[in-house]
């Protein structure tokens, strides 16, 4: 699950300018990103992708609403710090694999001909890419965000499974839920959109 290929053909490079590039990439060409930048066995740039993107929302949710920032130790600025820490070296690499794995249990049931599990932990990796701006308390970014992120989920499994869109939304719709509506707040972000426009 954490294999790095030295040279993978068609993976994607390394370093920050990478990160960014693979960012910019996969928010405004999707499909083309899936096809060619997703390479078996290649999960470590897929890896910090997710790490980046984890820190990225943390760091915003503890911006904006400092009362998101756990009482460990040391008062706020050590305390962020350490939540920080277990966000890029448990927390991202943790729910990164579990979905991984939930997603290949679905895919097993619904794609007969895929790809394998190092190209499926890839694609969640870089369908989170809108969700670095997710800590934003304001529901419709948090929102728009979780629902960017599901579709891009839905394109990469397309693409890098090799089925069609109907299927890639099935097998990949409790992951999006799991993984976008729980963690990344879209849930609740609709709600509070719906209770704001007197829907429910």
């Amino acid at each position: 699950m954490t294999t790095w290929v030295a040279d993978p053909e068609g993976g994607r490079d390394r370093g920050p300018r990478a990160v960014a590039r693979a960012w910019l990439e996969v928010l405004l060409r999707p499909r083309q990103f899936f096809a060619h930048g997703v390479a078996p066995g290649d999960q470590a740039p897929g890896l910090v992708f997710a790490v980046v993107v984890a820190l990225g929302y943390t760091v915003g949710l503890f911006a904006f609403v400092p009362a998101r920032i756990p009482d460990l130790a040391g008062g706020p600025a050590v305390s962020a710090f350490v939540a920080l820490a277990a966000v890029a070296l448990v927390v991202a690499p943790a729910t990164l694999h579990l979905t991984a794995a939930l997603q290949t249990v679905l895919l097993i049931l619904v794609v007969e001909d895929r790809a394998g599990v190092s190209e499926t932990v890839q694609v969640i990796a870089y369908a989170a890419a809108p969700c670095v701006v997710a800590g934003v308390p304001i529901p419709a970014v948090r929102a728009g965000c979780a629902l960017y992120g599901a579709a891009l989920l839905v394109v990469g499994l397309r693409v890098v499974h090799g089925t069609s869109a109907a299927r890639a939304t099935l097998a990949g719709a409790i992951p999006a839920m799991l993984l976008f509506g729980t963690v990344f707040g879209g849930i609740d972000a609709g709600e509070a959109i719906l209770l704001a426009l007197g829907l429910i």
